[in-house]
């Protein structure tokens, strides 16, 4: 996996993680991939700084040890606990999956979703699962009606 900053034409960054480079050309150019903040489709590299693995070996630079870096933004190590880079790729594929499989079995009623969601609990219409959009003022509304909701993490589409 490999992750790439990414920047819209209104100068939006953002992160997204490919398979590979390739994967990545691939994406941009039948314009699955979208600026999460304004939906922009012409998106390109953003500049980064290189992820130059700290070495341990002998002969590196001055004294061994890593090869010194210039410019860019310090070197950071994972705090304790934190998941890794190939933990956080697993995640957002699971994510996505999530995504599809709702995409796939639910109806999207949109805006509609606290008056759907009321007329299912109520019996009005036949129950079936749906999904839409909610603030987080209806979302509890309608917990403190006693109807079950959930909140799912929505990603943008980046990659397959």
């Amino acid at each position: 996996m490999i992750v790439f900053d990414l920047k819209c034409p209104q100068e939006h960054v953002f992160e997204a993680w490919f398979a590979d480079s390739g994967t990545f050309d691939s994406q941009v150019a039948a314009g699955e991939i979208g600026c999460p903040i304004c939906g922009d489709q012409n998106v390109e590299k953003a500049p980064m700084a290189p992820n130059i693995p700290a070495g341990t070996g002998k002969g590196r630079g001055r004294g061994g040890g890593a090869p010194a870096r210039t410019g860019g933004p310090p070197a950071m190590s994972l705090p304790p606990g934190a998941p890794t880079p190939e933990q956080m790729g697993q995640a957002i594929k699971t994510l996505r999956k999530m995504r599809e499989v709702v995409e796939q079995n639910f109806d999207n009623v949109g805006e509609k979703f606290p008056e759907e969601a009321r007329k299912i609990h109520h019996g009005e219409v036949e129950k079936r699962n749906i999904y839409g959009d909610a603030s987080k003022e209806e979302a509890a509304e309608l917990a403190e009606e006693g109807i079950e909701v959930s909140q799912m993490p929505w990603l943008p589409r980046h990659d397959s």
